[in-house]
């Protein structure tokens, strides 16, 4: 059986919570100055690879994986600023489906889970 986290638990999470969330906004910041600097050089160097050529269907690719990986990483953030709420409101680590406590090793895997293994499988099937 769980119980309710410690305040000290707790502390502990909303400190790794925080430190992702600087990592990730980090990252999204560092991309989307990349594709800036790209996009400014290929302009300025007035020419742009033909998107049906080998060159241009890989630039399209790379372009479409980094927008996916920022999207995913748009998405974790999301989590966490939602984990960072339920802090505020002092219901973090507690399933928001069932209301039962979510045990500590879940939450060390997934420090932004909001569910418990239980409802998380429910909910993803």
């Amino acid at each position: 059986m769980t119980r309710k986290l410690s305040q000290n638990t707790v502390n502990k999470f909303k400190k790794r919570l925080l430190a992702e969330q600087e990592q990730l906004k980090s990252l999204l910041e560092r991309h989307q100055e990349e594709r800036e600097r790209i996009r400014l050089s290929e302009a300025s160097a007035e020419r742009s690879p033909d998107p049906t050529s080998a060159d241009g269907g890989s630039m399209a690719f790379e372009l479409e994986k980094e927008l996916t990986l920022d999207e995913n990483t748009k998405h974790l953030l999301n989590q966490i600023e939602h984990a960072l709420v339920l802090i505020k409101k002092k219901k973090y680590g507690i399933c928001e489906s069932c209301s039962k406590p979510i045990p500590v090793a879940r939450l060390e895997a997934l420090p932004y889970s909001s569910y418990c293994k239980d409802c998380a499988a429910l909910i993803d099937s």
